[in-house]
């Protein structure tokens, strides 16, 4: 259980930040290059690419290459269910 509680704080560290998650709202409908998540978020690809680099380490989001654009999905099974969650609470409004 203690070894769970570590990985849970560390997964929801992840998702303690307000472009972390508007970035997994934007996931949860399908596959974003950074562009189109810069565009969602306002902000630029490069701050962009900072929070998924912090996502792929964790293992919570992977990338898949398409000739130079890389299309990001959300690939950890326990995000996707909290996702499902947050997303119908706050992103679907």
């Amino acid at each position: 259980m203690r070894s769970a509680a570590g990985e849970a704080s560390e997964f929801l560290k992840s998702l303690g930040n307000q472009h972390r998650l508007m970035i997994l709202c934007a996931l949860s409908s399908g596959e974003k290059s950074v562009g189109q998540l810069a565009g969602f978020l306002g902000i630029r690809d490069s701050t962009v690419s900072q929070h998924l680099a912090l996502l792929r380490r964790d293992r919570i989001i992977s990338g898949r290459r398409e000739g130079q654009v890389i299309w990001y999905r959300i690939d950890s099974q326990p995000a996707r269910r909290v996702m499902a969650v947050l997303y119908e609470s706050f992103c679907a409004a």
